[in-house]
């Protein structure tokens, strides 16, 4: 097959990025079984001889309906969570009752002190994952990895980014629950293959990921991690497709669900964002000329960087020495942005989709103050992310906002419980009540979301021990029914309250005095001809890229379930149950 290089793809400034890719070798549309080489994670050197048949649907370069707006080595070093292996006692920080967003990435490319800022990036998204980091550096054409369990400030020092040299750099911030599998699904990964090295860092959940997995063993793969991220290194490798940004366009055009991504090679820089645009990835410009990709425009705040646009659904963008080119995926459906990056995961100061996270909490608040008002005295938040909507809610019910919860910003995972036991003792370790602002007064207590509902009933107990006469909870979102397999950690929807139960039921579960949620169709209206554009599925059940089983979610409970096995928490001392063996391999044939 002839190769396609990469000169084909004319270099655009950043004014103009809409340059397209509108031509391809018609082989590309061709089934065929040929040998090819499955990426060693362990030893970049390493290759496995196997067959496969190539994906068949053809290759579309062409976007017509974008919104206006020889081989290296590479190195890695990984850092365990000892913190974890020699606590005392864990204890339920009842952080299971609320959404977790996976995780979060940056790209930088062509400054040099990439690593360092990254590094920064990385701090700013600490929000969206604060189980483990690391960044992969590219230095006179080897890659560079360093990762880690536990923060960004934990993982890295001064010892290590100088560790890590070169002008581009990836990095990434991971959620999942604790466990011993946790450090080797630590992101970027690194993989070697028979034209190079790539490192990669994800954002989102594949949802057809047992099928692309157990097809891939099948043709005798074989798997160095359980994350569904690993999946797209071994289609990478495996593609006959030239150049390298055509094996990455190959290997998306077989993904289902939410993926936004920054790939780093010897030379290149690679920002993909999926179809859908489930998950956001933005573009931004140091002085230097620098580019800059992550996860949200905070993170290019704090690094100096000037936003330029988002990556747009279904877009490939590389960055080199030429500069910037651009194509697309596919013609892709109506974006579905996640409401949920407004309601609670993004930082307040971000703009994401387009629009300003901070104005749309504050609006949240101001439509329950609207539609579901009620005589009170004080409104506080539950902190933080109910804060901005509880700012809202005060500001149209011209009621005094009070900080009536004080968060704990130094709670780690492991304390040591007296042995006569505290009610609420996790809930206590984070929020502590300000009797001054609530003794005798009505309170309108305002959060993001129930998840459960464990968190909020502990919550408005501890209010009405610090002296509230009344506790009224609003919720600045819909009530949530189903789970989202689009990369965020949620309960079953077995587990999801609302699915269950009532607002009036719920009302009395939590033992609040009244409790309302922010109206579906008011957020609809409130996002006006975006609405559209935004994905609900977990207020109504409806995804726009259906899971093949919802009985089985890649992420159910952080990497156990990617193993193959189901439990909870307490499963690490007390066994494990396997899945059934036609469930774990997505029925695949």
């Amino acid at each position: 097959m002839a190769a396609t290089h990469l000169s084909s793809l004319s270099s655009s400034s950043t004014q103009n990025p809409h340059h397209l890719l509108s031509s391809h070798p018609s082989s590309h549309s061709k089934s065929f079984l040929k040998p090819f080489f499955s990426p060693n994670l362990t030893n970049p050197n390493s290759f496995q001889s196997l067959s496969f048949t190539q994906h068949k649907t053809p290759f579309n370069l062409s976007c017509n309906n974008f919104k206006k707006s020889s081989s290296s080595d590479f190195t890695s070093e990984s850092y365990s969570d000892d913190y974890l292996t020699n606590s005392v006692v864990q204890i339920d920080l009842d952080d299971d009752d609320k959404l977790r967003e996976e995780c979060g990435v940056v790209g930088i490319y062509g400054d040099p002190e990439a690593s360092r800022l990254c590094y920064l990036a990385l701090h700013a998204l600490q929000h969206r994952g604060q189980e483990g980091a690391g960044i992969v550096t590219v230095h006179e054409n080897i890659l560079k990895s360093i990762t880690g369990v536990g923060l960004v400030s934990e993982v890295f020092n001064e010892s290590k980014l100088n560790q890590l040299p070169g002008d581009s750099a990836i990095g990434h911030v991971r959620y999942s629950t604790a466990g011993s599998s946790m450090l080797k699904n630590v992101q970027p990964f690194v993989a070697g293959y028979r034209f190079g090295s790539v490192g990669v860092a994800h954002n989102g959940n594949l949802v057809n990921y047992r099928f692309l997995r157990a097809m891939l063993e099948e043709n005798g793969s074989i798997f160095n991690t359980s994350s569904d991220t690993e999946v797209v290194l071994h289609l990478i490798a495996i593609s006959k497709a030239r150049p390298f940004l055509l094996r990455i366009v190959n290997a998306c055009e077989q993904l289902e669900g939410a993926y936004s991504m920054v790939f780093i090679t010897e030379d290149k820089l690679v920002a993909v964002r999926d179809p859908y645009g489930f998950r956001p990835l933005v573009m931004g410009r140091r002085s230097n000329g620098a580019y800059v990709f992550a996860s949200e425009t905070c993170a290019l705040d704090l690094i100096e960087a000037t936003y330029e646009r988002e990556v747009n659904p279904g877009e490939v963008i590389v960055v080199d020495k030429e500069g910037i080119q651009t194509l697309c995926l596919m013609p892709h459906p109506e974006q579905k942005a996640c409401i949920f990056e407004h309601i609670y995961f993004s930082q307040p100061n971000s703009v994401v989709f387009g629009r300003s996270v901070y104005k749309s909490r504050r609006e949240f608040g101001e439509i329950l103050a609207t539609e579901a008002p009620v005589d009170c005295d004080v409104v506080i938040a539950v902190p933080d992310s109910g804060v901005v909507a509880a700012l809202g809610y005060a500001a149209k019910a011209g009621v005094p906002f009070e900080q009536g919860l004080i968060r704990s910003h130094y709670v780690g995972r492991t304390f040591i419980e007296p042995s006569q036991r505290i009610r609420d003792f996790g809930v206590k370790l984070k929020l502590a009540p300000v009797k001054a602002v609530l003794e005798g007064k009505r309170v309108v207590v305002v959060d993001d979301s129930i998840v459960r509902g464990t968190t909020s009933s502990k919550i408005v107990r501890l209010l009405k021990e610090a002296g509230a006469k009344e506790v009224h909870m609003r919720i600045a979102s819909p009530p949530m029914v189903a789970s989202c397999y689009y990369g965020v950690d949620t309960p079953s929807s077995e587990e999801l309250i609302s699915n269950r139960l009532s607002v009036e039921e719920i009302r009395k579960f939590i033992g609040s005095d009244s409790l309302a949620f922010l109206p579906f169709d008011s957020l609809k209206k409130l996002l006006k001809e975006d609405s559209s554009g935004f994905c609900y599925a977990c207020f109504t059940g409806k995804y726009p890229v259906p899971p093949p089983d919802k009985e089985v979610k890649v992420k159910r409970v952080g990497d156990f379930v990617d193993d193959g096995l189901n439990g909870s928490l307490k499963s690490i001392e007390e066994g494990w149950v396997q899945v059934p063996r036609e469930q774990e391999a997505g029925k695949v044939n």
